[in-house]
């Protein structure tokens, strides 16, 4: 039996306008390099034989797959490449088919997001190379490569160490039109234009999987209502304006903002809640995805049917405790 895992890299992550409007964390291309490269340290040591990449338009997977000296076989995806998140979904979704035993992703919330809509059931190891990243973790390759590497090869129980994360349902006239993983903002602009939220004074809602207190970006607003700080299982729902109070929020890197929130309420799971700002655009995990013109329907809905993720802790902890990791001395 082959072991393998899939990898996806998207080469445009952390390069949007935030790094020009605040702070936002820049990771070079050569840096995103040495990050596989890591990460197939830590798959090859973990006894993984097979790595199946997506060809990124940068060419960042192949370039450290060419500058390892492994035991590792790399399989490039034979797909189009389009330059569009769509890339990442069609890798993803070939991955699962291929039955990969989890798949590493290199990227922020979008390229997860973007990812989550292809890849089934299959586990996610999230490292972070984006902006504004509450899905990902920023986490070192050469332990990510480690944890895929026992999950895939089922050295661990699966169950234990994977968790289903939730998603947001986007519906358009009663249609699925699209989903995100940490929140979905209802913009007062009428056309996309640059992709990335910065500017709360165009956000008119916004909803959210759960608060997320160590974030930075649209969820970290929620979470710092003190009711929600009690309590970070509910999803919620955030409409912004004046009449209710004051967030000090960091809504960028760098950038820590006060926001005028109207009201607020938790938002249960499966409870669909009809967008009314019109017209408008919907950001998707923190970026302006589509335009909504008058006369269309547009509902949000929280479900728990996001992508599993692999416990990476949990992962290597339990593979410590069956002995994966020793040998006998000679």
């Amino acid at each position: 039996m082959s072991f393998s895992v899939g990898m996806i890299v998207n080469p445009a992550a952390g390069k949007d306008i935030r790094r020009l409007v605040a702070q936002g964390r820049f990771v070079p291309n050569e840096e995103k390099v040495n990050i596989v490269k890591r990460l197939l340290a830590g798959l090859e040591a973990a006894g993984v034989e097979d790595v199946v990449l997506m060809p990124d338009a940068d060419m960042i997977a192949r370039a450290a797959a060419e500058a390892v000296h492994t035991k590792l076989r790399f399989d490039f995806l034979e797909m189009p490449v389009f330059h569009d998140e769509i890339d990442s979904t069609r890798a993803a979704r070939l991955m699962a088919e291929r039955g990969v035993g989890c798949i590493i992703t290199l990227g922020g919330d979008g390229t997860n997001r973007a990812v989550a809509k292809g890849s089934g059931d299959v586990p996610l190891v999230p490292v972070s190379t984006g902006t504004n990243n509450v899905f990902p973790r920023l986490i070192e390759g050469t332990v990510a490569g480690l944890a895929a590497g026992v999950v895939a090869r089922s050295l661990v129980d699966k169950a234990k160490v994977t968790r289903r994360t939730r998603r947001l349902e986007v519906r358009r006239n009663g249609e699925l039109k699209d989903i995100a993983l940490v929140d979905v903002a209802v913009s007062k602009e009428s056309f996309v234009g640059a992709r990335a939220i910065w500017d709360m004074t165009t956000v008119h809602e916004i909803f959210v999987t759960r608060p997320h207190h160590g974030a930075i970006g649209l969820a970290a607003i929620g979470a710092k209502l003190p009711e929600f700080a009690k309590d970070g299982a509910s999803g919620m729902y955030v409409r912004l304006g004046s009449g209710g109070v004051r967030v000090m929020a960091p809504i960028a890197p760098g950038v820590i903002a006060s926001v005028d929130v109207q009201s607020w309420r938790a938002l249960k799971l499966g409870e669909p809640v009809e967008v009314d700002y019109r017209p408008c655009t919907i950001a998707l995990d923190g970026e302006r995805t589509f335009s909504i013109p008058q006369g269309e329907r547009i509902t949000v809905c929280l479900t728990e049917a996001g992508p599993p993720v692999v416990d990476i802790e949990a992962a290597l902890g339990l593979a410590a405790q069956a002995g994966i990791f020793c040998s006998t001395g000679a």
